[in-house]
Parts: structure tokens; C-alpha cells; sequence
């Protein structure tokens, strides 16, 4: 039987090795060393004759916890690594494999740009690139993207996107950006910024080695129980229907976590907006977050409302221009000691250009001599090695100017420091991305709670990041739509979040909101019977929306697929030519019949009086996205037409979606996602149109049921292919 031996954390391996020696001990005599709250598990071979002292045999619990805690941290380090080289991998092959019309159509890349200088702000240089044509793309602000001219990869510019309009794309660069971003046809990637993965290891180790991380840390990880909720609060305000009160209260009064179950269109960020607000009334510090910049910037533009004091940290870039008062570079420019330091960073300026005309010491210059040396040698008046006397004095005076400006740099870092110190501990609320809790400014910070939207969406080491910095949490999200995205098939793991993980493991933790103010009842009825035990309830001001109240014109063609009054319609391709195709180079079908229809639907509601940009297109193929965006191009540029990743926490009055697949077999690949299946479903506030093959969707249990209900509570109708001409 293996000897268990438990030593204080060695810092090195020297310090390990002299651990081992005063034991006797060689470090060939270990089997396994596990790490975990400054201490060390030393797991002996079979072989070594040893008893150590009482003091060094941990308990079972101990022992048992240390390798748990240990072997986790070393699983997700490798599962973030195989995901961050996927991810990059991706971005690089599709950007060699597509031409830039089709990651254009993906909505990856923007072409024949044009630059133009915006004012520098927050010490960072803008450029708005600029097209004639309306801008439809997944690069949302807060993204890194590469910028080229030519051969994308051979580019080496990288920005973030600040700012999306209709027509033109703002984005921030840390340097000068070079002057061909000013003429036309500049290209614009969405990359990979993988500081993001280096922050959640760094978290991952510091969660496994500081013991102040361990209660936390433990709660999460199923290590020990929350404390049962004793609740001693029923309103929260008056601003929140039963439902959300309810679950409100007993986020407010869980002394340890609390899972706030948001099933679509229920009003979870207006929940957690007023559990927040009632926290600071009741003295807490919060840390706000969520995995996305546009989920953090919702937030704080309801806060900011509030009377609150709030700071946001991040790039300024990724942050909505609209809000850019509540940076922590805003608040910094506007302090009163802030126009001491920058006189400060002008006299390092000066005192640089000062430096700079006095010879570098190089080691070319200086052949081996110290700092030290030369000044002793320029105080003297001599000569060294071949050098002048004049070249020793020189250099002489660089190095004097040098440590002036080290030791001026020095004190304004520390006094910047400072200041951010004070504008965090200031602040009642401090919002960021679950990454940047990690930056310099803010991860020394502790919090009284971390409030987390989108934790359904987040993988286990981002949503981690936030929880461990407060004494206790609140997480919103709903794991009955779509999981984490994951690309690397080594990491599929990462795909359960811990959102998922906790509200299996405590459900008396948890609450779900039950009222929903988005859908017409028969829209959301599906999801309901399939997804949320038939707990959800249509409000009344939405239960009987159609698409009647907005006052369209009659529909002269597919009058009964466009029919105002009737909010669900199943469009069956079963009995015309549709069959599903792979195009050249690609994994991913598309059906031709599907999309041409998608189209003429499209540009009818249009007709109709149906603002195009009140109209979405889901598709879970991206190869159909790309056919029905083709399609739509010219006539009607403002519809959005995206996968279902890209409509997740998006809402439209009219949802279309084409499910593509149609084939003998029955084969529906990833259309068995059911969580795919419910996002794309509760999209549609008054109109929802389903276009498939019954043949093929119904040979699985999931799309038989919905064809079932379309056929109870809506209509299915039977497509024939002259439609198309004859309406």
C-alpha cells in the first residue's frame, strides 16, 4: 500500500528536495505529488520503508480532497488548452479554406473597407472603417479581429471592436495603426484573443494553491454543502412580477449560492438588476459579470439608472460608447490627481528625449563594464578598453537619466494603482467580463457577492473566475437552452456548465421564473410541455399577440403560411423535391427548395409592411445561412438570417426557420440537440414558421411531438412547389 506524507507547498524544486532530506527521503521515492491549499501530497512507491510522523500523515478526508482538488485543476488546464489551440486552428483553416465572400457570408470578415480617423481616446487610436452597404455580421463589439490587405494571415494588425453601425465598424488599436488602413479595400477577420484562456489557468492554479479561495472554491466544486436557505425576506420590489420576487428573495437571503433558473423571455436580468439594486441597499459589494461584453454593458445600462455607484472595468474599446463614463479609464481621466500624474508622464517624456542624446550603453558599447563601473570611471575623468573619455561620460549620463525616469515611471505606475484602487473600493457595484476579474486592476479584489449572468453559457474555469473573489453567489441562466460552445472534440467536457452542474446538485438553491413576456401562449407552449414541466405561464399583454396588431397588408402569395391571425404555421416539404445537398468543400448541408422558399417569404412580409429588421431567419446549418443571405442580399438587406447560436437572447416578431434536412434515410445529425431545437422555437414574440420534411424530422421522437402540436394547436401545411409562382 502507497504511504501518503503531507508537506507544506515546497516553492521549487530545491526546497522540495531539502523536505525530502531531512526525512530521508530521495525523490526517486515518490510516486505522485499532488497540489492543493499550500500543501503537498507525497504519495511513496510501494517499495520505500517509511513511517513518517504523525504530524505528516493526513487524514483520509484531507488526502481524499487535495488529489480531488489537484487532479480537477490539472484536467481543465488541459481541457482549456485543447480548446484555445482548436479555436485558433479554426480561425486560421477557415480563413486558408473560404474565400472572403463566403466568411463574409458566415458573417467572420467584412470586405472592401475603408478607414478613417476618429479623435484618440482612453490612450487608444480609433479607425472607423466604413462600407455603402449595410453591415451584417457575428463580429460584435469587444471582438479582436485582424486586419489585412490582401493575404489575411500574412497581416500582423490586430484591433477590437468598439463600436457596430448600420454602416461601419469602429475599432481600437494600442499603437498607430499603418496608413493603408485609410484607403479602400481593407478586410476585416474575426480572430482569437487567448488571454482569455490564460486568465481561467492562472485562475485554476490560484483556486488550487491560496487557501482563502478554499470555501468557495470547495461549495462549487461539491466539496461541502451551501447552508440551508432561512429566508426572512418575500419582496424585493415592486418593480418584479410574484415569480421573479420569489426567486429574488431567496437569492437575497442564501447565505452560500443561489441558481435563478431564466427560461426564455421571463425577465431573468431584470431579476438579477433588482436583487442587485436591494443588495447595496442592504451594504454588500458587488461584482457584476457575465462572459460577454453586451451581456455586462445590459446590465450596467439598467444600473446606471439606478442611484448607484458603478464602475466598469475593461478595454475601453470593448465597452458601449454610451457608457463610457463608468469606465475605471473615465472615472481615472477625471480625478483630481490625475493631472498631476500626467504632468508627470510629460516630464518622463521629456526627460526620454533628454536620455536619447547621450550614447546607450550597449553591450557592444560597453564590452562587459557594469552601470556602477562606468559612472565610478566617468567621475574619474578616464578612459577604459578602448573607449574615450568622452563615450564614458556620455554613456555616464544616459544611465543617470535612466534612473531618474525608472524611478519616476516607478512612482506614477504606483500612484495610478492607487487611484484605481480607490475608484473600485468607491464603487457599490464593479462590472466586467468573467476574464477580466483576472486583469491586474481588479483580481486582488474581494467582493460580499458575484452576481453572473449568461452562467449557462460560460465554461466551468470562466464562470469560476468571479464566484471565488466573493464570500458568496448568484448565478442566472438557463440550462435548457444552448451550452457553452466548445470546438476542440477533446474538450466536449467543458460543454456542461456549472450552472448545470449546481442546480442538479442543490436544488432547493435554485429558483425558476415562470412568467414570460415575450411569446404569444401558442409559441411558447412546445417548449414549455418539452423543457420546463409546463411551469411557464404567458403573460397577458402577450399571450394573444399576432401579427394582426401591427396592421399588415393581406398577403397576396402563401396566404395561408402568412396568415396574420395564425402565430404558428409547419410548412412540410414531404411530398415536393427538397432533398438536403452538401455543396463543394463543405460539412455543413443546405437545401435549395427550403432556402428559395425562406426567400419569397421574406420578401412578402416585406410587402406586407413588415419591417425587415422585425424579421429573423434561423437556420442550424451554416451552409443554408450563407444560400438564404445570398438570396436576401439585394432585396431585403436588413433581415437577419443566423444560425441558432446567433439568435440565443435575441428576439424578433417574425421567426422563419428552415431545418434543411431531407433525406430517405431519416438522418437529422445535430438536429437532435433539443436544447437547439427549444432557442430556435422561443425566438418569435407573434409569428413562428417552421420549414422542414415531416419524413425525415419525424422518424425522431423530439420532432414528432412538434409536428404533433403544430397539427393540435397551429396548421401544417403541405408545401407544392408552384406556390412559389402562384401563391
Amino acid at each position: 500500500m502507497s504511504i501518503p506524507v503531507i508537506l507544506p507547498k515546497p516553492k521549487d524544486e530545491k526546497e522540495l528536495i531539502r523536505f525530502l532530506k531531512r526525512l530521508n527521503l530521495k525523490k526517486s521515492d515518490i510516486k505522485k505529488i499532488y497540489y492543493a491549499d499550500s500543501k503537498a501530497l507525497l504519495i511513496l512507491k510501494k517499495r520505500v520503508k517509511f513511517k513518517p510522523p504523525k504530524d505528516l500523515i493526513p487524514s483520509r478526508e484531507e488526502e481524499k480532497k487535495i488529489v480531488f482538488v489537484h487532479e480537477f485543476v490539472e484536467e481543465h488546464e488541459y481541457l482549456i488548452e485543447m480548446e484555445r489551440v482548436a479555436e485558433v486552428s479554426q480561425q486560421i483553416a477557415e480563413i486558408k479554406g473560404f474565400s472572403g465572400r463566403e466568411r463574409e457570408l458566415f458573417g467572420r470578415a467584412l470586405l472592401n473597407m475603408k478607414g478613417q480617423r476618429e479623435p484618440k481616446r482612453l490612450g487608444l487610436y480609433f479607425v472607423k472603417f466604413g462600407t455603402s452597404r449595410l453591415i451584417e455580421t457575428e463580429i460584435s463589439p469587444g471582438d479582436v479581429v485582424l486586419i489585412s490587405k490582401g493575404e489575411p494571415l500574412k497581416s500582423d494588425l490586430l484591433g477590437t471592436v468598439s463600436q457596430i453601425g448600420r454602416h461601419h465598424i469602429s475599432v481600437a488599436f494600442e499603437n498607430m495603426p499603418p496608413k493603408w488602413v485609410y484607403s479602400p479595400g481593407v478586410r476585416i477577420d474575426l480572430y482569437i484573443n487567448d488571454i482569455t484562456f490564460k486568465r481561467m489557468s492562472e485562475n485554476l492554479r490560484q483556486i488550487r494553491d491560496d487557501l482563502s479561495f478554499s470555501g468557495i472554491r470547495d461549495l462549487a466544486l461539491g466539496l461541502r454543502e451551501p447552508e440551508p436557505i432561512r429566508q426572512k425576506r418575500s419582496l424585493i420590489s415592486s418593480k418584479l412580477n410574484d415569480a421573479q420576487n420569489e426567486v429574488a428573495a431567496k437569492a437575497f437571503c442564501s447565505k452560500d449560492l443561489f441558481l435563478i433558473h431564466g427560461p426564455p423571455g421571463t425577465g431573468k436580468t431584470s431579476t438579477l438588476i433588482e436583487l442587485i439594486v436591494e443588495l447595496v441597499k442592504s451594504g454588500n459589494k458587488i461584482l457584476a459579470t457575465a462572459d460577454s461584453n453586451t451581456a455586462v454593458d445590459n446590465m450596467l445600462s439598467r444600473l446606471a439608472k439606478r442611484d448607484l455607484s458603478l464602475v466598469r472595468i475593461g478595454h475601453p474599446a470593448r465597452i458601449l460608447a454610451e457608457l463610457e463614463e463608468y469606465t475605471i479609464h473615465s472615472k481615472y481621466e477625471k480625478s483630481f490627481e490625475a493631472a498631476n500624474i500626467k504632468s508627470g508622464w510629460e516630464e518622463v517624456a521629456m526627460l526620454v528625449k533628454k536620455r536619447d542624446q547621450f550614447s546607450k550603453p550597449t553591450p557592444a558599447r560597453t564590452r562587459g563594464m557594469s552601470h556602477d563601473r562606468i559612472l565610478t570611471l566617468a567621475a574619474r575623468g578616464k578612459n577604459q578598453r578602448g573607449l574615450s573619455v568622452a563615450t564614458i561620460q556620455s554613456m555616464a549620463n544616459w544611465i543617470r537619466y535612466n534612473k531618474k525616469i525608472d524611478s519616476l515611471v516607478s512612482a506614477l505606475r504606483s500612484k495610478e494603482e492607487e487611484i484605481h484602487k480607490k475608484i473600485i473600493s468607491e464603487s457599490d457595484v464593479v462590472l466586467a467580463t468573467n476574464s477580466m476579474v483576472m486583469s491586474e486592476v481588479l483580481k486582488e479584489f474581494r467582493f460580499d457577492v458575484a452576481v453572473v449572468d449568461e452562467g449557462s453559457q460560460q465554461i466551468v474555469p470562466s464562470t469560476l473566475i468571479p464566484i471565488v473573489r466573493a464570500k458568496r453567489f448568484v448565478i442566472a441562466g438557463d440550462h435548457r437552452q444552448l451550452p457553452p460552445t466548445v470546438v476542440s472534440k477533446e474538450a466536449q467536457k467543458l460543454k456542461r456548465s456549472l450552472f448545470e452542474d449546481l442546480i442538479d446538485r442543490y436544488p432547493d438553491h435554485s429558483g425558476m421564473l415562470t412568467i414570460q413576456y415575450r411569446m404569444n401562449e401558442k409559441i411558447m407552449e412546445f417548449s414549455n410541455r418539452e423543457f420546463y414541466e409546463n411551469r411557464l405561464v404567458a403573460h397577458e399583454s402577450v399571450k394573444n399577440r399576432l401579427l394582426s396588431d401591427l396592421n399588415p397588408k393581406e398577403p397576396l402569395k402563401f396566404k395561408d403560411i402568412l396568415d396574420p391571425s395564425e402565430p404558428i404555421v409547419f410548412v412540410d416539404t414531404a411530398g415536393v423535391e427538397a432533398t438536403e445537398s452538401l455543396p463543394d468543400r463543405s460539412t455543413s448541408y443546405e437545401n435549395k427548395t427550403e432556402a428559395d422558399l425562406v426567400v419569397d417569404l421574406v420578401e412578402e412580409l416585406v410587402r406586407m409592411g413588415i419591417e425587415p429588421p422585425d424579421i429573423g431567419v434561423i437556420s442550424p446549418y451554416l451552409s443554408q445561412v450563407k444560400r438564404i443571405k445570398n438570396g436576401l442580399s439585394n432585396s431585403v438587406p436588413g433581415c437577419e438570417v443566423k444560425s441558432v447560436d446567433g439568435f440565443q437572447g435575441r428576439e424578433k416578431e417574425v421567426i422563419i426557420i428552415s431545418f434543411v434536412r431531407s433525406n430517405p434515410e431519416g438522418e437529422i445529425g445535430f438536429l437532435k440537440d433539443a436544447r437547439r431545437l427549444n432557442v430556435a422555437l422561443t425566438r418569435a414574440k407573434r409569428k413562428l414558421i417552421c420549414i422542414g420534411d415531416s419524413a425525415t424530422l419525424g422518424s425522431f421522437d423530439l420532432y414528432r411531438r412538434l409536428l404533433e402540436y403544430f397539427s393540435l394547436q397551429g396548421k401544417i401545411l403541405t408545401f407544392k412547389g408552384d406556390e412559389r409562382e402562384n401563391g
